[in-house]
């Protein structure tokens, strides 16, 4: 049914558990992979504030290109454990549900699978989540993996 799946991931406990739902899907309908890693356009953050202090955007892409690097290996490393081949993609946008959305497209994905952080109430609606704006935004399915919270 799903040939190509988008696991787009930050990182955290959550992600992960859901880069290992991705795999295991994945792996059982024999389906081509990507891992997509946003990192934030920092220009676009420090530009768009009031004060603009001095900020060196050179070194806070050097630090995100190695998050994304310790990311990206971490979801390699389990599809390579189960045999599949994955393809590992970094952006940088403003907008991480929007960069998701754009790559599912770009990409020929037919299905994303992404974690949900789960902040209800207040908080999901000052902080917004990622996940609803995909679900709300993407023409295309949006599986959203949701972490057991006792084993996480």
């Amino acid at each position: 049914m799903f040939k190509h799946i988008l696991i787009p991931t930050d990182g955290s406990k959550l992600s992960e558990a859901a880069v290992r739902a991705g795999i295991e899907l994945a792996g059982e309908k024999a389906a081509k992979l990507t891992v997509l890693y946003v990192m934030p356009d920092y220009r676009a953050l420090i530009y768009g504030s009031r004060s603009m202090t001095a900020y060196d955007t050179a070194e806070l892409t050097k630090n995100a290109n190695a998050e994304a690097d310790a990311v990206l290996k971490f979801a390699e490393e389990l599809a390579g454990a189960r045999g599949l081949a994955i393809q590992s993609v970094r952006t940088t946008s403003p907008s991480v549900a929007e960069a998701i959305i754009l790559q599912a497209q770009e990409g020929g994905c037919d299905l994303i699978c992404m974690a949900s952080h789960g902040r209800k109430g207040l908080s999901g609606i000052l902080l917004g989540s990622e996940t609803q704006k995909v679900l709300t935004n993407s023409s295309i399915p949006v599986l959203v993996h949701r972490a057991d919270p006792v084993s996480g």
